[in-house]
């Protein structure tokens, strides 16, 4: 039995809000059980030094938690005056994410940002970043295309994570915070709407895992990448 009492394969309730930030390009809040992140896309119109004149665009995004988004306080890192390697290793993970789904000569030289604020914490909260920030720079895309600033859309496919792994001896699907932190083996799964596989994260926390185990997860991934993908097309009426 799962502490939530979810099935096995059942994800926690996925809930996209688009348009919540007014000065942002793009903008959504998520919402996957209880984890939440607050996801916007800023357009800038010329892309990093290292691809200038190459005609092709970039997508980068930065990763942040907010002091209380988990039960005890977290120190701010701008306080601290550095990122943390957690930081930087989840936000690189998000930019290479969304830059998979992403026609860079379509996109022409510049740049989109797309930010992630974790506003709380209940594990998954870079999949969600990633799930999230997907439709945020949907959304920016979409005003590019608006006003013929591009002529071709550049983004190729959804893209979306779910988190998976080994809890209490079972393969479960979508990870809370009870269930990652005693999970035997933890995985996350970036995928693009038509299951094409983006990215794998495993790693034996507790316990080794077999080969047999890794195809039950990526089977149980299948299903969470499909909800996310339907829950992104329906936040942006597609």
């Amino acid at each position: 039995m799962r502490p939530s009492g979810r099935k096995l394969n059942e994800t926690r309730p996925i809930a996209i809000e688009i348009d919540v930030m007014r000065h942002a390009e793009g903008s959504c809040l998520i919402k996957m059980g209880d984890t939440h992140v607050l996801c916007s896309a800023t357009i800038e119109d010329k892309a990093p030094p290292f691809l200038k004149n190459t005609g092709l665009g970039w997508v980068t995004a930065e990763y942040g938690m907010l002091p209380r988004a988990t039960n005890s306080r977290t120190r701010r890192e701008a306080a601290a005056g550095k990122q943390s390697g957690r930081t930087q290793e989840i936000q690189r993970l998000i930019g290479r994410s969304l830059r998979a789904g992403v026609d860079r000569s379509a996109l022409g030289e510049r740049q989109i940002v797309v930010d992630c604020d974790v506003l709380q914490a209940d594990g998954g909260t870079r999949c969600a970043s990633i799930s999230g920030g997907w439709v945020a720079l949907r959304l920016a895309v979409n005003k590019l295309l608006a006003t013929g600033a591009i002529v071709s859309d550049p983004i190729v496919d959804h893209v979306a994570a779910i988190s998976c792994g080994v809890f209490a001896g079972q393969p479960v699907l979508d990870l809370d915070y009870p269930e990652d932190s005693a999970a035997g083996t933890d995985g996350n799964f970036v995928m693009t709407g038509r299951g094409r596989l983006i990215e794998v994260q495993m790693s034996a926390e507790g316990a080794t895992f077999s080969r047999a185990e890794m195809g039950e997860l990526l089977d149980l991934a299948d299903l969470g990448i499909a909800s996310l993908v339907a829950a992104q097309k329906a936040a942006l009426g597609l």
